[in-house]
């Protein structure tokens, strides 16, 4: 039986994205029929794309683009892939706003892949390439209500959400649809989301884990929710002794394998409700329900669960994907203006891995929105969805930790905020790149945060011991991410003994 819609599922994305694949197995799945723009207006010119810009030029085949994708839209609802450059149309772009827009999202380099000897028109020049890629980043996310990632994995899980989403209006957070190994969830974020999204988990009891703080704020608004952990607020309390203590309140609740946890606040209850769902019972469901800066842009994604000891941070945890996450930026305007500019050194670091348009929205000072917070959030979920277990690409996610975690291990945990370790983390880990321009512009956006950039009396010998026990250290060397440009990221990078201890020295003077 055919899906009944309100709305047409509408597929974009840049070319070698898949559009036309995924809108194929979308459709399959809702029993709809499905339509490419690019094939229509073939039918209509009865010509390839190729000719008609070779014939007629660019400007003729994206005026007849415009009418076929008009007529599409205006048609009963279906599943639909546009062309790479449909959404130029400022009409196209007005239609669009009454259907489900869904970003098929790829990297530049897999889209050159895909196209470049394709025959594509505009995938002759390289250079040109990537020009165009960069000028339409901004347009597609713009446009979107999801986002994908390319290839697209459990067509039919993303299928049940999609149709859920276009047979009712709204309203619907913007969805960011993530994929790790071999789990696929839902990650809803925006204002409202807390009671907008449909709540991911299983069928059973919803038990809140929470710090005092937040719970007696936000406690109320988990829909469903039957039980609550509660614990102190502060990283001092991310140890196996608070693990210990939640384990067993949820014994004592008879919590079962059918029930789901509910980690409601930031990194720390994050981190800590994942790892306790991660090996109760050898593993429960978990919904993160982040309320900070740090948790909504980073932590809150990808499934890295864990405590701290005294020798080290996170060095106890497993990888343990949501079932979900839940991110209202409404909540975090209760965060104190302390807790936000610690989540803008989070900010500033996926910025510096994403580069492109992200980094330059950051960089030129502009406010912290619900689209900045996403397009964080995406960053994450696509640098996860390549690498789940930290064997390789995912290492650039560390870019700052290596020192700041030291940091916070040598302070003991208590002297600040992860946020600010890690701010002063990215400005040692520049300078060991070499990066000093740079530096200095993050030196300069983080003051403007109100996030420090030294901390006299820091105990620089103590910190470098404290980098020899990284988790992620598998020999004798150190590995740090290096980052000699925004988007220019390497990891698994050796640093020189001196270079190390001049930029942390830089920091504590």
């Amino acid at each position: 039986m055919a899906a009944d819609l309100t709305r047409s599922i509408v597929l974009t994305g840049f070319m070698g994205a898949g559009k036309s694949t995924l809108a194929e197995a979308l459709a399959a799945q809702l029993g709809l029929p499905w339509s490419d723009s690019d094939t229509e207006v073939e039918k209509r010119e009865g010509a390839p794309v190729e000719e008609i810009f070779a014939g007629r030029g660019e400007e003729a085949f994206r005026a007849a683009e415009a009418e076929v994708i008009a007529g599409l839209l205006r048609a009963p609802p279906q599943v639909i892939a546009l062309g790479g450059g449909a959404l130029a149309d400022p009409t196209t772009r007005e239609m669009l706003e009454a259907h489900l827009v869904v970003l098929v999202d790829v990297d530049e380099e897999t889209a050159w892949e895909r196209s470049s000897g394709s025959g594509r028109p505009l995938a002759a020049d390289r250079d040109g390439f990537a020009d165009l890629y960069r000028a339409r980043e901004a347009q597609y996310r713009l446009a979107a209500d999801v986002i994908v990632g390319s290839p697209v994995a459990a067509v039919g899980e993303l299928a049940a959400v999609l149709v859920a989403m276009a047979a009712d209006p709204g309203p619907f957070p913007y969805l960011l649809w993530a994929s790790a190994g071999d789990r696929s969830y839902p990650c809803w974020v925006g204002e409202g989301a807390l009671g907008q999204a449909p709540w991911p988990g299983t069928e059973g009891r919803r038990i809140v884990v929470s710090d005092t703080n937040v719970a007696e704020l936000y406690g109320g608004r988990v829909e469903g929710g039957s039980g609550l952990v509660e614990i102190p607020p502060g990283e001092e309390v991310k140890t196996l002794e608070t693990a210990e203590r939640v384990w067993r309140a949820l014994a004592d609740q008879e919590v079962t394998r059918a029930d789901t946890l509910v980690a409601l606040g930031g990194g720390v209850v994050g981190d800590l409700a994942g790892f306790c769902a991660a090996g109760y019972q050898r593993g429960i469901e978990v919904v993160q329900v982040p309320t900070t800066l740090v948790a909504q842009v980073d932590s809150a994604y990808g499934g890295k669960t864990g405590v701290d000891l005294p020798e080290a941070k996170n060095y106890v945890g497993a990888y343990h994907q949501p079932a979900g996450v839940i991110a209202d930026t409404g909540l975090l305007a209760s965060l104190p203006p302390a807790e936000v500019a610690a989540g803008m050194a989070e900010v500033i670091k996926t910025g510096l891995i994403a580069g492109g348009s992200l980094w330059a929205r950051i960089a030129a000072g502009e406010p912290i929105d619900d689209r900045m917070i996403r397009d964080c959030a995406w960053t994450k979920i696509a640098v996860v969805a390549s690498d789940e277990r930290d064997g390789g690409r995912r290492q650039v996610l560390n870019l700052g930790h290596t020192v700041g975690h030291a940091i916070e291990t040598a302070t003991a945990y208590s002297q600040l905020r992860h946020g600010e370790a890690i701010g002063l983390g990215l400005l040692a880990e520049l300078r060991c790149a070499g990066s000093g321009a740079l530096r200095d512009e993050v030196s300069a956006l983080l003051e403007q945060a109100g996030l420090p950039v030294t901390l006299p009396g820091l105990d620089v010998d103590a910190v470098i011991a404290a980098t020899r026990l990284d988790k992620k250290r598998v020999a004798d060397e150190v590995p740090f991410v290096l980052c000699a440009a925004p988007g220019e990221v390497t990891p698994g990078c050796p640093v020189d003994g001196a270079d190390l201890h001049a930029a942390v020295s830089e920091i504590a003077s």
